[in-house]
């Protein structure tokens, strides 16, 4: 089991890293060519891509759920910074249901060595006696879900430990999850759009 541990630790911060790496690389870039100072040229380089922008923004946050690389509130904004509020929140809904279910999944199959591979020991240890709730995990889970402060994506994991069935663990992301999906969504975009009012 140590050793599983240990060898999913090292893969999971191979990872880790290189996303690290490649988003520094991406920032860079961005800042050099403007793209990250003007927001018009951003959001008109991504959507000269096609439907290749979408579709890689959705990979990342599928990405970004199981392996967290930068803030869910970043990639969330970015979403609907670049593709305006209702179409980000789509993309950003989609990417994150996907891969909250691969998140459960890989729990379920890798055990608590895949929970202990993606965060620290201190974490890993509050998230084992979220266990010990028993029969209040599942109403505790579905609230955390619903509000966008919780650390849903690691709930995610914990919940493939439980005993719960993967048809429910989908129905409580597709139903729950929108809303604080959309409370960051529209929540940012209207305070953006204040923001650049005042000023």
């Amino acid at each position: 089991m140590a050793e599983k541990r240990i060898t999913l630790k090292r893969v999971f911060h191979v990872i880790s890293m290189a996303g690290l790496l490649l988003t520094v690389i991406l920032v860079v870039y961005g800042w050099h060519t403007g793209m990250l100072t003007s927001l018009d040229m951003l959001k008109s380089t991504v959507h000269k891509t096609g439907a290749w922008g979408p579709a890689v923004f959705v990979l990342l946050q599928i990405v970004q759920v199981v392996i967290p690389i930068l803030p869910g509130g970043i990639s969330l904004l970015a979403g609907v910074m670049i593709f305006g509020p209702v179409a980000g929140f789509v993309y950003n809904y989609l990417g994150i249901a996907v891969g909250s279910v691969i998140a459960f999944l890989l729990a379920r199959r890798l055990g608590g060595a895949f929970l202990q591979s993606v965060s620290s020991q201190k974490v890993y240890d509050t998230c084992i006696r979220w266990l010990d709730k028993k029969n209040r995990f599942e109403p505790f889970f579905v609230l955390a879900i619903l509000l966008p402060v919780a650390p849903d994506d690691l709930l995610c994991m914990v919940a493939g430990l439980t005993k719960m069935k993967l048809e429910k663990f989908t129905m409580i992301i597709l139903l729950c999850k929108p809303f604080s999906i959309a409370a960051y969504s529209f929540g940012i975009s209207s305070f953006t759009t204040w923001i650049a009012t005042a000023v």
